[in-house]
């Protein structure tokens, strides 16, 4: 495998990294991760294409970028990848409204699935997507547990709207898949969140989709509120604080929900995924310190699964975390660049949503930091 790497920023193009003897007339992937207002004034597919002239390039809207062990806004990272042994395939789905995600997901499942295909990674809209049906029709039809990971697209903390592309300039509503395909391709994942969990498990009564109506028969958002006391004042951006552990069924693993919004007149919160009646919930709790812990083992996790050093790393946290960790956001970062070594590519940035397996299904995860490294031997 071999990687350059650059980024605009500033009004102007910056140089990066290159693995030695990269062509980018035979770099097969190309990955650019931007701020949203950027990719809308730039005519930036143009000028990858005449860079990168027979590469899947994959454009995508961020809420903060992840290059050189930072953080960093008003930018675009560009990763372009030259595989020497390993074949890739890519497939673009349009959406227009929520209900259409499972749809989604199975076209996606159609379009790339195959005897060798070792590995999915997905980059969807941020805005329209139902992760959560996403991911459960991918993990109902592909006939073997393969490892997807990836997350929906960014828009800062604005929420406007979020912008994803593959072979032409983003547009909101796209979801994009790429499957890696053959022997030679070794991939890792890991994701963790780091929250503390406090108070007592307790029942979803009442919910539609993404919208919790009644924990234990009493309405969500009373209970919410009571549970945060003093810190109710500074809803709804106090939810960031303050997500919500949630079990399916007794026999599941905790997700993690952000909450997005809420309706003092229903009583209800609107969550960044699925959150079923009977599931079981905890309320959560930031701790700065254990946010940076868990990018660690997120890390770590990805590298013991396959036991090789990664030639490149992909990132992509929560812009829940961002906000709750503030100035000491790029510490997740460097810690992470801590566990890969000097020599890995990194790239990344901060989403919506994320999506990694969880034991062997793919899942949608909030306030997480969800890790992906690939090397090829």
């Amino acid at each position: 495998m071999k990687l350059n790497q650059s980024v605009y920023q500033n009004q102007a193009w910056n140089f990066l990294s290159e693995t030695p003897g990269f062509s980018a007339a035979n770099a097969q992937l190309v990955l650019a991760f931007g701020e949203r207002f950027l990719l809308e004034k730039l005519n930036l597919y143009d000028e990858l294409r005449l860079r990168f002239p027979v590469a899947d390039i994959i454009i995508n809207s961020t809420s903060g970028e992840i290059y050189l062990d930072k953080v960093h806004d008003d930018s675009v990272v560009i990763t372009a990848i030259e595989f020497e042994k390993t074949r890739i395939q890519t497939v673009q789905i349009d959406i227009n409204k929520h209900t259409e995600s499972y749809q989604a997901g199975q076209k996606i499942a159609g379009a790339l699935d195959a005897p060798d295909l070792a590995a999915l990674f997905l980059i969807s809209d941020g805005g329209k997507v139902n992760g959560s049906d996403l991911t459960r029709a991918l993990n109902e039809l592909l006939p073997r547990p393969i490892p997807i990971s990836g997350g929906l697209a960014g828009d800062a903390a604005r929420f406007e709207r979020t912008l994803v592309g593959l072979n032409q300039n983003p547009a909101a509503g796209k979801i994009v898949g790429i499957g890696f395909y053959g022997q030679h391709l070794k991939i890792g994942h890991g994701s963790m969140g780091g929250w503390d969990v406090f108070g007592p498990e307790r029942e979803v009564t009442k919910a539609n989709y993404n919208i919790l109506y009644q924990i234990d028969d009493k309405h969500a958002l009373d209970l919410y509120k009571e549970y945060l006391g003093k810190y109710a004042e500074n809803l709804p951006a106090a939810a960031f604080l303050f997500p919500l552990s949630m079990r399916a069924n007794n026999e599941s693993e905790p997700l993690v929900r952000t909450i997005l919004t809420i309706d003092e007149a229903a009583r209800s919160m609107t969550f960044a995924g699925d959150m079923p009646e009977k599931a079981l919930i905890r309320f959560m709790t930031a701790n700065l310190d254990r946010l940076i812990d868990a990018s660690a083992t997120a890390a770590q996790t990805s590298m013991k699964q396959l036991n090789f050093t990664p030639e490149l790393a992909i990132l992509i946290s929560c812009v829940g975390r961002k906000l709750v960790l503030g100035q000491r956001t790029e510490e997740e970062v460097e810690v992470a660049r801590e566990v890969f070594g000097r020599d890995a590519v990194m790239t990344g940035f901060y989403s919506y949503s994320e999506i990694s397996p969880l034991n062997t299904r793919c899942e949608l995860h909030n306030q997480t930091m969800t890790v992906t490294v690939f090397s090829e031997n």
